[in-house]
């Protein structure tokens, strides 16, 4: 999915966040389906037996081919049935504006989450922004606009030129991502570029 041979790397640093006492120490899988659609299981009993909590990310249109299609979506009913038919499950209390739901095992050894960003989106909640490693700032994974923090800074912005850019853009943050509607245009950046 990543195009990347860096898994050596990935669980070296699931290790050392161990090892540092991170806690809790949190592992995002983007599910799709035809693709890994088959290792829900597998990537959970990794997480139960390292101790981290798995993520299962909903398949979004961020992919940087752009050949996303909503049939490769894998939505969390279908995640949670996957394994909850092995690993019995009971949900846990939602935790205000966090984009996981997150269940417990039943067996006590751990907890897991999914982030239904496409079959149940958490845009009303939703109360995070993003600034990039360019430094423009997002109000919305998949906003089409962004604001230039770092062209600001760099020109010797006040501080107070700089709240009113950021509350300006807050200000534009969307009601929802329209994920689905004829309406929805994908954002020109992957997430591998705006930083997720």
């Amino acid at each position: 999915i990543t195009k990347r041979d860096d898994l050596d790397r990935v669980l070296d640093g699931i290790d050392a966040a161990l090892a540092a006492g991170f806690s809790p120490v949190k592992v995002n899988a983007v599910v799709q389906r035809g693709v890994n659609d088959d290792e829900i299981v597998a990537l959970a009993e990794f997480g139960r037996d390292k101790g981290v909590e798995v993520r299962f990310i909903e398949y979004m249109p961020l992919d940087a081919q752009g050949h996303w299609l909503s049939e490769s979506v894998v939505g969390q009913e279908e995640i949670v049935s996957a394994l909850h038919a092995v690993y019995p499950l009971e949900q846990m209390p939602a935790r205000g504006a966090a984009p996981a739901d997150r269940w417990r095992y039943l067996d006590g050894k751990g907890t897991v989450g999914v982030i239904p960003t496409v079959t149940k989106p958490f845009c009303g909640d939703c109360d995070r922004v993003r600034l990039t490693a360019d430094g423009q700032f997002r109000t919305c994974l998949f906003a089409t606009d962004e604001f230039d923090v770092r062209g600001l800074l760099r020109s010797g912005a006040t501080d107070d030129e700089i709240e009113a850019l950021l509350r300006r853009a807050v200000g534009t943050k969307w009601a929802g991502h329209r994920i689905g509607e004829v309406t929805f245009v994908r954002p020109r950046r992957s997430m591998s570029q705006i930083g997720g």
